[in-house]
């Protein structure tokens, strides 16, 4: 081998020694902070100039499918695992229990679930299943008569999204666990047993209402 295709070798690994250095700054910011910590402070974390970071992710959707492209396996494990339960309500709660522990413990993971941010190949695989799973929980516990039959699934994904998105907020500021309240509160107004004094008022939200709603609940940093 000669000297000429000797020489590129360790501009490879500096650039893949930047690009880890990147990913475990971006991991640790988006942690702490959400989806829209701004890509300078990234660079500054992981010691190299914003050039380098376009270099390697031309933008924040490239950057977020990056880090949390396997990162939310265990959500989706959770899900199988509540698909295959026997007792719909109690897949349901299992599940839910599962998704808001990570919601509670990861500001970024917190931002994919429960947002929608264009051009993260991992925020639509996880949507999917998601949507998937709760769909067959929610029509499961109906058919059981655990659940009230008037309930759609756009009705739950979105009270979902939004109490998801208190979560990082009550761990800090209450004692850790303080989301499992209100997450039981929910459930319980999901519940069928005793009649409800009224039906609910008005339909459920359409998909593209509920996309739209997701949509405006996400970062709106540019950068």
């Amino acid at each position: 081998m000669s000297a000429g295709t000797e020489r590129p070798e360790p501009v490879r690994r500096d650039a893949r020694r930047n690009r880890e250095l990147l990913l475990a700054a971006a991991r640790k910011a988006f942690a702490a902070q959400g989806l829209d910590v701004p890509l300078d402070e990234i660079a500054r974390r992981a010691g190299v100039g914003n050039a380098t970071l376009y270099r390697h992710f031309p933008g924040r959707a490239a950057l977020i499918d990056a880090v949390f492209e396997n990162a939310l396996h265990s959500t989706i494990a959770a899900g199988e695992e509540a698909r295959a339960l026997a007792d719909p309500w109690a897949a349901l709660a299992g599940y839910l229990e599962a998704v808001f522990t990570v919601l509670a413990t990861d500001r970024g993971a917190n931002d994919l679930m429960t947002t929608a941010i264009e051009g993260v190949t991992s925020l639509d695989a996880i949507h999917a299943h998601n949507h998937e799973t709760m769909t067959l929980l929610v029509g499961r516990s109906q058919q059981d008569g655990a659940m009230r039959a008037d309930v759609t699934i756009e009705d739950v994904l979105l009270s979902l999204a939004t109490l998801g998105r208190t979560v990082p907020s009550l761990a800090a500021a209450a004692p850790p666990h303080a989301w499992r309240r209100q997450l039981a509160l929910f459930l319980d107004g999901l519940r069928a047993g005793t009649r409800p004094t009224a039906d609910l008022p008005g339909p459920g939200p359409t998909v593209e209402e509920l996309a739209a709603v997701l949509s405006d609940l996400g970062p709106h940093r540019q950068n």
